[in-house]
């Protein structure tokens, strides 16, 4: 059975890590996906891996206008998962004001301008899911992510807010929120520190994609069809300690 049989999924950032993980689990459980991403040939690879169920639409989060064409190019969306992400590690004293806004503009203006204009079909069909990829450190200090944890609490903040504005109308809005994955963006920013703080998690490691990826297919389905305005942990136990 393909409890997603017949809806159509868009993915952004979904050509490598967590969001490629998405988008073959989302594949696989029968939706039409659309994989966004900057890059055409990664964006290539990443369809080659899911199958003739998936197309790729070549996107800039933190470009307005192509945040505009991405709505516009998408069509009926039924599933948005908001995994684009720019994740500068730094210090607060050290960081740069072209890395702030990078991270700002993907993070929070892309993702409020996207889920702005592919809600508005949602909402007139009266039914939809969009989950948003936030993180442990939304609501964690960890030094040297300031920035990004400060973009994803405002992700957080605006789950909350969308949940309500748009549960009256059947669209559902969550949030998972990953502890310390192992992809090939995360290890290339923030190196040995990711496995570090893997380790000191109560399940001692870092996660797969896949396993934050089988949270977001649940949360985006049928047997989650009561859960609205929530953020789901899935950091080994980090948020408890």
């Amino acid at each position: 059975m393909e409890p997603l049989h017949g809806r159509a999924a868009l993915v952004t950032g979904g050509t490598a890590g967590i969001g490629l993980a998405c988008a073959q689990l989302l594949a696989r459980a029968g939706a039409r996906v659309i994989v966004s991403g900057r890059d055409q040939r990664r964006g290539e690879a990443a369809l080659a891996g899911i199958g003739d169920r998936a197309r790729f639409a070549r996107a800039d989060l933190a470009d307005i206008d192509s945040v505009r064409n991405l709505v516009r190019d998408s069509g009926d969306i039924d599933i948005l998962v908001n995994n684009a992400a720019s994740f500068p590690a730094a210090l607060t004293v050290d960081q740069r004001v072209d890395a702030f806004e990078q991270t700002f503009d993907t993070n929070v203006l892309g993702t409020y301008f996207l889920t702005a204009g592919l809600a508005a079909g949602m909402l007139d069909r009266g039914s939809g899911s969009i989950v948003n990829i936030t993180s442990l450190v939304a609501g964690k200090g960890v030094p040297g992510a300031s920035t990004y944890s400060a973009s994803k609490a405002a992700v957080e903040a605006l789950t909350r807010t969308w949940a309500v504005e748009f549960g009256g109308r059947g669209v559902r809005v969550n949030c998972v929120a990953p502890g310390p994955t192992d992809t090939e963006g995360v290890v290339a920013q923030w190196g040995a520190v990711n496995d570090e703080l893997g380790k000191a998690l109560p399940l001692g490691r870092t996660a797969q994609p896949a396993e934050i990826a089988a949270a977001v297919v649940f949360l985006a389905g049928p047997d989650a069809s009561f859960i609205t305005g929530t953020t789901l942990h899935v950091d080994g136990g980090g948020s408890a300690t």
